[in-house]
């Protein structure tokens, strides 16, 4: 199992109260931060309104006794520059609204997430935007098109990879929804896929294979095989330890370890 110990969410907070309490150019930025997410910054005494509350003092101590009291209340608690004082971390967010990319070491090191997200920013197009919106408003003519979630999802799959027709990183991807939707021929039926593994780094997965784990229905996997590997499969993919006698559904990779 993953030992990063958190559970990445989006908590939705436009016009939700939220708590933050500090001075100065910390507890600016917190504001800033929470006001531009639509949350309405409210204070201490205003914390029976909340749910989430944001600390931002230099004095330690006093900065500990205020989580103290805002957690007694019922609220998740962030204090800066203080990880193990936190319910919740920030992590370094490139913005392309509607998507959102979430960057997180759980407050090891800001400067490392912030580092990395620069480096995404330079990767993924604004046009990110366009294609999100373009494929919600189609949301219900692709279930018009493919009343099964799981052909929808490999329709999906196959449009958005690398060269095909809403290929994320083309600028022009939003524009292609409308007519990918009306050529698009039907899915490939769901296969099985056996895979040795050369090692237990992830790292060495080739092309193929992460692309499939990622897009898997069920997973088979010897008891051998390492958590840090199978963390790359979808979170909601069917997990059954080898020899399975059951009824694997969907798109099935089998992951054996090498004897």
């Amino acid at each position: 199992m993953s030992g990063i110990g958190s559970l990445p969410l989006f908590h939705r907070v436009r016009a939700v109260p939220v708590v933050v309490v500090g001075d100065g150019g910390m507890g600016e930025a917190k504001r800033r931060l929470v006001a531009r997410a639509g949350g309405l910054v409210c204070s201490e005494a205003e914390a029976h309104l909340a749910r989430l509350a944001f600390v931002a003092l230099d004095d330690p101590r006093e900065a500990e006794a205020v989580a103290l009291r805002l957690r007694r209340r019922g609220l998740l608690v962030n204090v800066a520059d203080r990880p193990e004082l936190c319910d919740f971390t920030l992590p370094s967010i490139l913005d392309r609204d509607p998507v959102l990319v979430a960057v997180s070491t759980g407050g090891a090191s800001a400067a490392l997430a912030k580092q990395l997200r620069l480096r995404l920013e330079r990767v993924l197009p604004q046009s990110l935007a366009d294609l999100a919106q373009a494929l919600s408003a189609a949301r219900e003519a692709m279930r018009a098109r493919w009343p099964d979630a799981a052909q929808r999802r490999r329709a999906l799959d196959a449009a958005l990879q690398a060269g095909a027709e809403l290929d994320p990183l083309e600028p022009g991807s939003a524009r292609r929804v409308g007519e990918w939707l009306g050529t698009a021929p039907a899915p490939a039926p769901p296969g099985r896929h056996v895979f040795t593994l050369a090692s237990d780094d992830p790292d060495d997965l080739t092309l193929r294979q992460a692309r499939l784990l990622g897009e898997a229905d069920t997973i088979l996997h010897d008891p051998g095989v390492p958590s840090a590997i199978l963390a790359r499969a979808r979170a909601d993919a069917a997990r059954h330890s080898l020899p399975f006698a059951g009824e694997a559904a969907g798109l099935v990779v089998e992951l054996r370890v090498r004897r």
